[in-house]
C-alpha cells in the first residue's frame, strides 16, 4: 500500500532528497517549504502525487492550514518528516538572546507545532510513522554550536518521550542523526553566525567560521542515500528508534557511549552517597 508523507522543509537538501525517493518508490508527498514554486518546478513530472505547500514551521496557523490541505487532498498522513530547521553556530557569548529564540523557534518549537497538528490525523488512523531529523549535534556538543546542539538536544530528549506517549496508537518515531552531508547547510544562505564579536574570542572564532567554511560541500554524507534509507525504515513493521546516520555519525555515537560510560564509573563511588534513610 502506498503512502502519503508530509514533508517540512523540501525546498532543498535532505528534505527535497526524501521527497524525490518517495515519489520513486510510488507514494505521495505533501511537500512543505518557503519556496513552493520551486518544490513544484523540480517534481512536475510527479504532480499527481505531489502536494507543494508554503510552510514556515515558526507559523502555527500555518502549520495548520497546511494539515488540513493534506488530509483534503490524500485522506490521511502516513509519514511525518520533521526535517525543517537551519544551524546557528557561533561562540555563545558572541549570539544574542534573540539567535536563540529564533534557532528554537525554528528547529524546537516547530517541530512541535507541526507533530502537534500531525498526531490527531495519525491518532485516528490508529497508524503513522514520525522521522525527527536531528543531527550528531545532539549527541554531543560542540565548539561553536551551543545553540544549534540545545536545540537538538532537546529533539532528542522529545522524540523519546514521545515515542512512548504514542506507540499504543500505532504510531512509531525514529530520531534520526546525520553526520555530515554534502547539503547547503554550511551556506550563507543556510547557516547563521553570531553577531556580537568578543576580542577575547577573536582567534577561535576565526577557526571556527574557516573551519565550517573549508567543509563545505566536501561532507562524506550522500544526502540522496540517507533519503532512501529513510524511505526504507518507514516501510518496515517495527522500525529503528535511532539511526545514526553517516560513519562519522557511528563514531561521534561510539565515543559518546564510551564518555559516558567512564563517566559513569568514575561518578558510581559518589552516586549513593546521596540516598536518604527512611
Amino acid at each position: 500500500m502506498s503512502k502519503i508523507w508530509f514533508v517540512t522543509g523540501s525546498t532543498r537538501g535532505i528534505g527535497a532528497e526524501i521527497v524525490k525517493a518517495a515519489l520513486q518508490s510510488g507514494d505521495s508527498v505533501v511537500a512543505t517549504g518557503r519556496d513552493p514554486d520551486k518544490i513544484r518546478a523540480a517534481f512536475a513530472a510527479y504532480a499527481d502525487r505531489v502536494l507543494a505547500l508554503a510552510l514556515d514551521v515558526t507559523d502555527p496557523a500555518a502549520i495548520t492550514a497546511a494539515v488540513e490541505a493534506a488530509v483534503n487532498k490524500f485522506g490521511r498522513i502516513d509519514v511525518l518528516v520533521n526535517n525543517a530547521g537551519y544551524g546557528h553556530l557561533g561562540l555563545f557569548e558572541e549570539s544574542a538572546p534573540e539567535d536563540a529564540e529564533r534557532q528554537f523557534a525554528t528547529n524546537v518549537f516547530g517541530l512541535f507545532n507541526v507533530t502537534r497538528a500531525v498526531l490527531p490525523v495519525m491518532r485516528q488512523q490508529r497508524a503513522g510513522r514520525v522521522f525527527n531529523i536531528s543531527s550528531i549535534a545532539g549527541i554531543r556538543g560542540g565548539l561553536g554550536g551551543s545553540l544549534y546542539c540545545a536545540s537538538k538536544f532537546a529533539i532528542e530528549g522529545f522524540s523519546e518521550s514521545l515515542a512512548q506517549e504514542v506507540e499504543s496508537f500505532g504510531i512509531h518515531v525514529t530520531v534520526v542523526e546525520p553526520g555530515f552531508f554534502r547539503t547547503d547547510f554550511l551556506d550563507e544562505s543556510s547557516v547563521r553566525f553570531g553577531a556580537k564579536p568578543i576580542e577575547d574570542y577573536a582567534e577561535i572564532s576565526a577557526q571556527i567560521r574557516a573551519g565550517y567554511r573549508d567543509r563545505n560541500h566536501q561532507q562524506a554524507g550522500d544526502p540522496a542515500k540517507l533519503a532512501a534509507v529513510i524511505v526504507e525504515l518507514a516501510a518496515r513493521e517495527k522500525p529503528l528508534f535511532r539511526y545514526a546516520a553517516g560513519s562519522d555519525s557511528a563514531g561521534v555515537f561510539a565515543a559518546k557511549i564510551e564518555r559516558l560510560q567512564s563517566e559513569l564509573e568514575a561518578s558510581r563511588p559518589l552516586s549513593a552517597t546521596t540516598d536518604g534513610s527512611f
